[in-house]
């Protein structure tokens, strides 16, 4: 059995993954912070939008055309 010490490679391991709990744990209350704080933004404003309708029937040029 090898001494816990002379494995270097195993606590190097365990600080990298700590390491990354710890920053995942921290951007996600920073984030928490950051979106309580902040006013709810309207994502998509509303404008008002023109709508223009062309009717064919059935005996003009473009829908024999088409069919």
């Amino acid at each position: 059995m090898s001494n816990w010490t002379s494995l270097w490679y195993v606590w190097l391991i365990l600080l990298t993954v700590f390491l990354l709990l710890l920053c995942g744990i921290t951007a996600s209350c920073i984030r928490c912070c950051c979106q309580k704080k902040r006013p709810p933004v309207e994502t998509f404003p509303q404008h008002p939008h023109d709508l223009t309708v062309i009717a064919i029937d059935s005996d003009s040029t473009a829908h024999s055309t088409v069919t």
